[in-house]
């Protein structure tokens, strides 16, 4: 069934009010008629809906709904994970975006390291938030998501620090010396971090092609961040952030 993300203010009781992109995807794209059913959610519920009505004006559309049932949503991770990224080069990033999606992540955040070979243009930062968030949403609607990740302009090194330490658990990914293994880490907090349920928040941060500098190695330590290893193999910046993910999910999703 096809899914949309609304905000709060776009369902009064029963009545669904999709406007803009969504609302023309459901008439021109998906061609879906009146007595047809959608699948709305609005970052708390997940909604049953069936179509009721359609905008006359092609350039100002809008599609009514109503709430036929109220949805038990069980696709979110028991935890909130927020990936903090370094700007890969091209268009890596996209990818991440959609596969981050794809393994639960509830936010991405780019950020400048200072061997981050891609830099974030002023200029460019609007347009290209713009069309990462697209990115998402898309990713989010394939995989059944029960809220819509978003992606945010990027920050600089020390503005991701304080940040990602106002989470319950920063993991640092870094390939050199002074790290201990992801899955060591998570065992010997597993106690502490289960205890906060759905309340945990955790960051994951990686680095770009060029990883981390000592420099910011040590300042990531200092602060607080746990120095995690990701084995014996080094994972490219595109690969790291998925293969992390994935280990959070079969850690409090899977076992």
């Amino acid at each position: 069934m096809p899914r949309f993300f609304v905000q709060p203010q776009s369902i009064s009781g029963a009545d669904v009010t999709l406007r803009g992109d969504d609302a023309h995807h459901i008439a021109y794209s998906l061609r879906l008629a009146a007595g047809e059913h959608i699948t709305v959610c609005d970052g708390t519920n997940i909604y049953d809906c069936e179509l009721t009505g359609f905008s006359p004006d092609k350039s100002d559309p809008w599609v009514t709904a109503r709430v036929v049932d109220t949805l038990h949503g069980d696709t979110e991770p028991p935890y909130t994970v927020r990936l903090y990224q370094a700007l890969p080069k091209g268009d890596k990033l996209d990818s991440i975006i959609q596969k981050a999606v794809e393994c639960g992540v509830s936010a991405v955040i780019p950020f400048e390291s200072s061997r981050c070979i891609a830099k974030a243009k002023a200029d460019a930062e609007e347009r290209k938030t713009v069309r990462r968030n697209r990115i998402a949403e898309e990713a989010a609607k394939q995989c059944g998501r029960g809220i819509l990740p978003a992606v945010r302009p990027t920050v600089s090194y020390t503005q991701m620090l304080e940040e990602a330490m106002r989470s319950d658990l920063a993991l640092f990914c870094y390939e050199a010396e002074g790290t201990k293994p992801l899955g060591r880490v998570l065992q010997s907090l597993l106690p502490t971090l289960t205890e906060k349920g759905k309340g945990l928040i955790i960051s994951v941060i990686i680095g770009s092609e060029g990883g981390f500098s000592p420099e910011e190695a040590a300042q990531a330590a200092a602060c607080g961040c746990r120095m995690i290893g990701l084995g014996k193999r080094i994972l490219r910046c595109e690969t790291a952030p998925i293969f992390v993910l994935s280990c959070l999910s079969y850690q409090f999703e899977l076992s």
